[in-house]
């Protein structure tokens, strides 16, 4: 018996298609709509009739250009390209829904804090505290050159940039503009008293922010943090500071793993292990009966794109999978990009040597994580055994087929996991952070480094 409520976001990407290669093909696809106002807005809409907590936007400012040196197959199968500006389309989604809340990816590579702390104070007052950050370092080549910084950081040095620019946004978003600060006095004609909005002084290795932030505090202050860091210094800095952990785990015994050393770490650096809300990456395929729900993956599989999906996990990888015989086995390699995903396949299983058609037919439906395909009843006994038997909180659910699938599931699995109390039927909170915690946590928890900067007094310290 489920003992907790599951947590439940769609997994999503502001371009025709995410994850699953070849895809986009199928009839009922609908991701030619991502550039219509309007598909973003029912979609939002759905996912807030059906009580999710939030829909979840991937992002990635470069492209997948290693897979036989160049962009050609990655732009053939729509390989997370073409791709618009998720940020853009929240305030339109937050304006036809008042729960549903929005986790929008972005890179502390490309992205200065000061600049990008302006951007979630400002969504986060347009949402009324519906907002979370994806913090990414981000691993595409692609993306260091067409932003100016030449070639790829180093991979440890990247997560060395993330916490400070972390800290940066902590003192804008919590120490810079104390509660109150905004008085609109009208008879001594003072908007916002001087006196209680404060430089913040930073001085750092990366980045150089003397003064005070230009938004004022927003609902949340801070966003809801999350992280998906796989690498040891990816897990070191989600232990530390995020709030929701999106992982990755292709069985119950390899995720309940990864849950309980990500619970381990938090508590080494000082944070109740439970005050991190871990969501698994994980696909559904559902209709009426088991045997509909297995025709219909059959009918998705026979559309995976082999060139699609070697693209995406070349990128992903930097690895250049044309080098490699589809049928031989993929040995152990190192890589300066998405090491997580090197290690996901050559380690998930000892005694299995994964050839390039193995991991191509795995990720060509809704990309690296695991995929349940049945009935209602059959999707949501595996939704809660993955709970129970892991100690997640949820999930943040993909999709091969773009929109239908959230709709087949929402149709279908939904009064099922409502059924059986594993899904609210009324929202509790009115902010992000109290959907994923509990009605009246809004900003960050005490044991949140985070806090450390929220200024309590007027004395000009932190």
């Amino acid at each position: 018996m489920l003992t907790k409520r599951i947590r439940l976001f769609a997994f999503d990407f502001h371009g025709p298609a995410h994850l699953s290669a070849g895809l986009w093909r199928h009839h009922q696809d609908k991701g030619v709509g991502y550039k219509d106002l309007r598909y973003w807005t029912d979609y939002a809409k759905l996912l807030e009739q059906a009580r999710f907590d939030g829909v979840f936007f991937a992002d990635n400012v470069g492209y997948h250009n290693v897979y036989q040196g160049s962009a050609a197959a990655a732009l053939a199968d729509s390989a997370q390209i073409p791709a618009n500006d998720p940020f853009l389309v929240v305030p339109a989604m937050a304006s036809v829904t008042e729960h549903i809340g929005f986790g929008v990816t972005a890179s502390t590579s490309y992205e200065h804090p000061y600049a990008l702390a302006r951007r979630f104070s400002t969504l986060d007052h347009l949402t009324d505290g519906r907002v979370g950050w994806n913090l990414v370092t981000s691993y595409a080549d692609s993306a260091a050159r067409n932003l100016g910084n030449g070639g790829l950081t180093p991979h440890d040095e990247r997560y060395d940039v993330a916490a400070e620019h972390l800290e940066v946004c902590y003192k804008l978003w919590e120490g810079s503009w104390e509660d109150g600060a905004v008085v609109r006095d009208k008879a001594r004609g003072i908007y916002t008293d001087p006196n209680r909005v404060h430089d913040i002084n930073h001085y750092g290795k990366y980045f150089t922010v003397p003064g005070f932030a230009l938004c004022e505090p927003s609902p949340q202050r801070t966003p809801v943090i999350f992280q998906a860091g796989g690498s040891t210094k990816g897990r070191a800095l989600a232990a530390a500071h995020a709030e929701g952990v999106f992982v990755n785990a292709v069985s119950k015994p390899a995720l309940k793993r990864q849950v309980d050393a990500l619970r381990t770490l938090a508590a080494e650096h000082g944070r109740d292990p439970h005050s991190v809300r871990v969501l698994q990456m994980l696909n559904v395929v559902c209709a009426p009966t088991d045997e509909q729900a297995w025709a219909k993956y059959a009918r998705y599989r026979e559309l995976v794109s082999y060139a699609g999906a070697m693209a995406r996990y070349s990128g992903w990888t930097a690895l250049d999978m044309s080098q490699f015989a589809p049928d031989v086995p993929l040995r152990h390699v190192r890589t300066d990009a998405g090491q997580t995903m090197i290690d996901l396949f050559s380690k998930m299983d000892p005694d299995k040597e994964w050839t390039p058609r193995d991991i191509a037919e795995f990720i060509g439906i809704g990309g690296s994580g695991p995929t349940i395909v049945g009935s209602p009843r059959t999707v949501a006994n595996e939704l809660i055994n993955w709970v129970t038997e892991t100690g997640i909180d949820g999930f943040n659910l993909g999709h091969a087929i773009k929109y239908q699938d959230i709709a087949d599931f929402i149709e279908l699995v939904v009064p099922e996991l409502q059924r059986r109390e594993a899904m609210w039927t009324e929202y509790e909170g009115r902010t992000l952070r109290e959907k994923l915690f509990e009605p009246g946590t809004v900003r960050l928890g005490a044991g949140h480094p985070g806090r450390a900067f929220n200024r309590t007094a007027r004395t000009g310290q932190y």
